[in-house]
């Protein structure tokens, strides 16, 4: 049983191959199916289980072994890091969950400024939905993720970051477009497209708490796929400020009855968190508190 095995066996399953693996391991893919059995000979256990049209699927016992796999894998990085930082010889990779608005709007901003700093730390991004930046905390998967704060896991160390105002998307020469506020009743007849994907929730409070249902048109889970959508007439939309304001080709206008949502930072554990993931969260404070068009009034 080695430290070796451990990250391959993590990289096959980030990656759900044995040859992308080996590619980004620099191996041959025999090496990482030699290093994967290897590791299930020495354990007398199968750790995965090859399915031609489901792909690799992880056992019972691989993934309870797996998320203590990556535990010594990130203890092992933060031990890394350490050695670097003391030697002024920066080193070590952040692994990054977020949701698309917050992967294109705030991460940039805050990752420019680090890299500036910290040139030599890398970054590994992963970009899914609420619950699965929270799954990814629990199973080691990611360093430190970018939450909505109205449904964290109060297990996590949180570093709040901007309130984000829901508006309403709609094409050019909507008659919306004359309006300084929009209630939420007078979006009852018109052709709605509904978000499937991470703020679905706060769409579907604003209109459970006006007590009405939207004509819903379309379900989309992409938000880009849904500005286009807006953009060629097809329906209009409710969304977050933070991506919406900046797509071009639409227009965009407040609620009267206001909603927002919190979006935060947020990482296991401050205390045990790896200098780099210290370090990026103390760059993302600075810019974030002293920003003011992030913090409306």
């Amino acid at each position: 049983m080695t430290v070796a095995r451990f990250e391959i066996f993590s990289k096959v399953i980030e990656l759900g191959s044995f040859t992308k693996a080996a590619e980004r391991l620099n191996m041959t893919q025999s090496a990482v199916s030699h290093a994967v059995a290897g590791l299930e000979s020495e354990w007398g256990i199968t750790l995965l289980i090859r399915d031609r049209k489901k792909g690799l699927m992880l056992t019972e016992v691989g993934q309870k072994t797996l998320i203590y796999m990556r535990e010594i894998l990130n203890q092992m990085e933060k031990i890394k890091q350490e050695v670097a930082f003391a030697s002024n010889l920066e080193a070590g990779t952040i692994r990054i969950g977020s949701f698309a608005s917050a992967t294109s709007c705030i991460l940039p901003k805050i990752i420019s400024k680090f890299h500036k700093k910290h040139p030599n730390i890398k970054f590994i991004f992963f970009e899914g939905t609420y619950d699965e930046i929270i799954e990814w905390f629990e199973t080691g998967v990611i360093d430190i993720g970018i939450v909505v704060q109205e449904n964290r896991n109060t297990n996590l160390y949180v570093l709040p970051l901007i309130k984000d105002k829901m508006v309403v998307a709609f094409p050019e020469g909507h008659r919306f477009q004359e309006e300084k506020t929009i209630d939420v009743q007078d979006l009852q007849e018109e052709p709605f497209i509904m978000p499937k994907g991470v703020y679905r929730s706060h769409v579907d409070e604003i209109f459970s708490q006006a007590k009405i249902k939207p004509l819903v048109r379309f379900e989309v889970q992409d938000c880009a796929t849904i500005a286009s959508m807006v953009q060629e007439g097809l329906g209009i939309t409710i969304g977050p400020e933070l991506f919406l304001k900046d797509q071009s080709k639409i227009k965009i206008g407040n609620l009267k009855q206001v909603n927002w949502r919190s979006v935060a930072l947020a990482c296991p554990s401050i205390q045990c968190a790896s200098p780099a993931v210290q370090a990026f969260l103390t760059v993302a404070q600075s810019i974030f508190t002293n920003e003011n068009e992030f913090h409306p009034n």
